[in-house]
């Protein structure tokens, strides 16, 4: 006999996970989060999770709280004698800090795994991490799932004619090709340099893209400079139109105004992260559909395969 499943989500990622109970069909479990008025919080399950089946929906971009948040979720239910824990961040935060990329600097991402397992977390449900050896982090299960499904199923909607997908940096090409491949369309990648994190010194594309209508692909968009200056570089190169699909919309300091006053016909992000501001060049795809499909899944031990394919 299978545990019973139960959904409870932090307070940063409430709406999505609401909309993955909805179509998971149950209804959200009861979590108070109780705050003093220093900013410390003390979440607590006002239900039974005694030999359940525990997802814990929370997306981990800043600030801290929200990692604390699920993290502390997830030890309430370890010490509550739940007998699955799966947390489920939709945005795995910290996942640029893969590597040492420099002398005396942390492994955020590694850190953050660790502290997850410590925990109590059993399993790991999260999308398009920034990079895939992160999964390597963890010594439980990990559920790395792609937005590419939803994305690829949105462009060929559009019936674009001379289609060619482009990666704003060499780190994409994979991502790049991968979709190139699926919707039978030319692949070209463009080229930065940074002088600092954040700040591009110079950009040029390697391939053709005259009178063809280009689609950017990429795991996130932070200050959009990178995708601004590439959709820009783009059309001075002869592009027709271009357009960005990201799957992550973290969308921080300027970069609003930047898409707005962009060359980007439009960019379509994910619900992973909740968007606070409105912008009329940004579309929202929700995940809600394939996390509730995945964690019934994973509930009922039936094959996910599908959902990893890029």
């Amino acid at each position: 006999m299978l545990p019973e499943a139960k959904i409870f989500a932090g307070r940063h990622t409430m709406d999505l996970a609401k909309k993955i109970a909805g179509q998971y069909g149950i209804p959200m479990g009861n979590v108070k989060i109780t705050e003093f008025s220093d900013g410390e919080f003390c979440p607590s399950f006002e239900e039974t999770v005694r030999g359940n089946r525990v997802f814990l929906i929370q997306s981990t971009n800043p600030p801290a709280d929200n990692l604390m948040e699920l993290l502390m979720l997830c030890d309430a239910a370890k010490r509550a004698s739940a007998k699955h824990i799966t947390a489920v961040m939709p945005y795995f935060g910290l996942a640029r800090q893969d590597r040492k990329d420099k002398p005396r600097v942390p492994i955020g991402a590694k850190l953050a795994a660790k502290m997850l397992m410590a925990a109590g977390a059993t399993r790991v449900m999260t999308m398009d991490l920034h990079a895939d050896q992160i999964q390597g982090f963890f010594e439980v299960p990990v559920d790395h799932l792609f937005s590419s499904a939803l994305f690829i199923k949105d462009i060929e909607g559009m019936k674009l004619d001379d289609l060619c997908m482009a990666s704003p940096d060499m780190g994409g090409a994979k991502r790049a090709h991968a979709y190139g491949s699926k919707l039978e369309a030319d692949v070209v990648i463009c080229y930065k340099e940074r002088k600092k994190a954040n700040v591009i010194d110079k950009m040029t594309v390697i391939g053709d893209v005259e009178g063809k209508n280009v689609i950017l692909v990429d795991d996130m968009v932070d200050t959009g400079g990178t995708l601004c200056k590439a959709a820009e570089m783009l059309k001075e190169k002869g592009a027709k139109t271009v357009r960005a699909y990201c799957t992550h919309g973290v969308l921080s300091g300027p970069a609003h105004e930047r898409i707005a006053n962009s060359a980007l016909e439009e960019l379509v992000i994910t619900d992973t992260i909740p968007q606070t501001q409105e912008n009329p060049k940004i579309r929202v795809i929700s995940v809600a559909e394939m996390f509730a499909q995945v964690m019934k899944n994973v509930h009922h031990h039936e094959s996910i395969s599908g959902h990893f394919i890029m």
